[in-house]
C-alpha cells in the first residue's frame, strides 16, 4: 500500500482496550441509515458500544466534534453541505488520533485510494452485515487498516480487495504486524535516514521516531539497522 499517504500518527499507546465503552459518532445524510446503525450497535454481544453524537450535515458534524468527546466516526461520502472527504480533511487538520471508518454505496477504486490517502482507517458499504461492522471496528481501534468485503483498491501492482491479490509489502506488514506509522518509518529508515532527518519528514519528534524504531526492531527480531535494512529489501517491499 505504498501509494497510500497517512496523515495521522497510530503509535502503540493509541491503540484503545475494546472492553472500554467505546464512544462511536455516526454521521450520515440519511437519519434512517443512522437508526439503523444504532440498532446494530445495539445488539452486538461483545462489545459495549455508546453512539456520542449523530450528524446529518457536514457543518453540524464539525461542529459537534470539537465539543464531543470520540474514539470512532463512522463517515458517509454525501452530504447535502459537503463532501465526506472534504469533511475528512477539516478533522485530520486539527485531530489525528480519531479513528475514521468511511461507510458508503461507492465502491469505485479511484474513491476508496482516496479516501485512504485522506486518512480514513477503514472503507466498508452499505449493506455489510454486523460481523463485518465488529470487525472493522476491532481492527481500526487496534491500529489496522480494514477493507470490506467487495471493496477493491488498485495500488498499481494490481489488486486488493479484503486480503486476497495482497502485494509483498502487505503480507510483509500482516506477517510482522506492523502500524501504518511503523512502515512509514521503516521505509525512511531504508533510505539510510537518521531519526531527525525521519522526524523531520513526517512531522514527530526523534524521540518518538526511535520509540517507532526500537518496536519496528523488536517485531522483525532484528538488533541493528543494518539487520533491519536487509530484512526490508529481502521482502522486496522497497
Amino acid at each position: 500500500m505504498n501509494q497510500l499517504v497517512y496523515l495521522k500518527e497510530h503509535s502503540e499507546s493509541c491503540v484503545m482496550n475494546l472492553n472500554e465503552n467505546l464512544r462511536i459518532f455516526l454521521a450520515d445524510d440519511h437519519r434512517i441509515f443512522i437508526e439503523g446503525m444504532k440498532s446494530v450497535l445495539s445488539k452486538t454481544e461483545s462489545h459495549q458500544y455508546n453512539v456520542v453524537g449523530e450528524a446529518t450535515s457536514g457543518e453540524d458534524l464539525l461542529q459537534q466534534l470539537r465539543n464531543t468527546e470520540t474514539d470512532l466516526l463512522f463517515l458517509d461520502l454525501n452530504f447535502p453541505d459537503m463532501d465526506g472527504l472534504e469533511i475528512l480533511s477539516k478533522i485530520r487538520a486539527y485531530d489525528q488520533n480519531l479513528r475514521v471508518i468511511i461507510i458508503t454505496m461507492y465502491d469505485e477504486s479511484k474513491i476508496v485510494k482516496s479516501a485512504f490517502q485522506a486518512g480514513v482507517d477503514g472503507y466498508i458499504l452499505k449493506g455489510s452485515d454486523t460481523n463485518e461492522i465488529e470487525k472493522a471496528i476491532e481492527q481500526v481501534m487496534e491500529g489496522h487498516t480494514f477493507m470490506g468485503k467487495g471493496v477493491v483498491l488498485t495500488n498499481g501492482r494490481g489488486s486488493m480487495s479484503n486480503g486476497i491479490g495482497m502485494t509483498h509489502e502487505d503480507r510483509f506488514v500482516k506477517r510482522y504486524n506492523l502500524t501504518k506509522r511503523e512502515i512509514e518509518v521503516l521505509r525512511l529508515i531504508s533510505k539510510a535516514l537518521s531519526n531527525k532527518e525521519i522526524a523531520k519528514e513526517l512531522y514527530i519528534s526523534d524521540q518518538t521516531v526511535s520509540v517507532h524504531r526500537k518496536n519496528i526492531m523488536r517485531k522483525l527480531g532484528v538488533s541493528s539497522t543494518a539487520e533491519l535494512i536487509k530484512v526490508v529489501y529481502d521482502s522486496s517491499i522497497v
